[in-house]
């Protein structure tokens, strides 16, 4: 208790959460070996298409709307297995219920939200809006920063900064939550309270000593 309460004291009171989604909220299966299996695709060919930086950049920018790109990604797949039914493979693949919520997080999440402002930070496409209204998340945060809509992306600074003026708060004031090691280290150069996500548990240790959970 005391060492929390030493590190609190230690920096300014934190007034605001971003949080990251996938990875952290919103878990993929680790691998599509099994669905490119049934769809007849070569293995690891689906995320090598639909991650090239030259398809997903412009998505998650919102220079193309998410329908464009994932048309973009069966076309590029079409073109390696022709025979394969690769519109069904992306529908199966990308479809909200194929991830699952990460529901230590989210309670802690709703812990957080008594204490202070929630905000989604998300390098996400045009669809974000859809996916959490399919998950039950459209009332989950107080803000939503999908990068498609900002037209900057995560590590970059102007994402962070639209976050910190959207808030008005100032960086050190804001915590940071991530599972992608560049993204917080981009946060904490800006002067955001960051800390990479690895387990719920973890998450929680570090939110209580940030003062985000309180003392219980």
């Amino acid at each position: 208790m005391g060492s929390i309460a030493q590190a609190r004291s230690a920096v300014s009171a934190a007034r605001a959460l971003l949080v990251d989604m996938d990875g952290v909220l919103r878990l993929w299966p680790a691998d599509d070996a099994a669905l490119e299996r049934a769809h007849g695709v070569p293995p690891g060919s689906l995320r090598a298409v639909a991650f090239a930086s030259a398809l997903l950049d412009p998505a998650i920018r919102g220079a193309t709307s998410d329908a464009q790109w994932r048309a973009e990604v069966v076309a590029r797949l079409a073109a390696l297995a022709p025979e394969a039914d690769v519109a069904a493979l992306v529908a199966a693949w990308s479809a909200p219920t194929a991830a699952r919520l990460n529901q230590p997080v989210l309670a802690l999440l709703r812990q957080v939200r008594q204490r202070m402002s929630v905000v989604l930070l998300s390098n996400a496409t045009s669809r974000l809006p859809h996916d959490l209204r399919a998950l039950g998340l459209d009332d989950a945060f107080d803000a939503v920063v999908n990068s498609s809509e900002v037209g900057a992306i995560k590590p970059e600074p102007a994402i962070f900064l639209h976050a910190l003026a959207q808030l008005g708060m100032a960086a050190d004031e804001v915590l940071f939550v991530d599972d992608t090691a560049v993204h917080v280290e981009a946060a904490r150069a800006l002067g955001l309270r960051a800390e990479r996500y690895v387990d719920a548990e973890a998450l929680r240790a570090w939110l209580l000593a940030q003062g985000a959970l309180g003392d219980d």
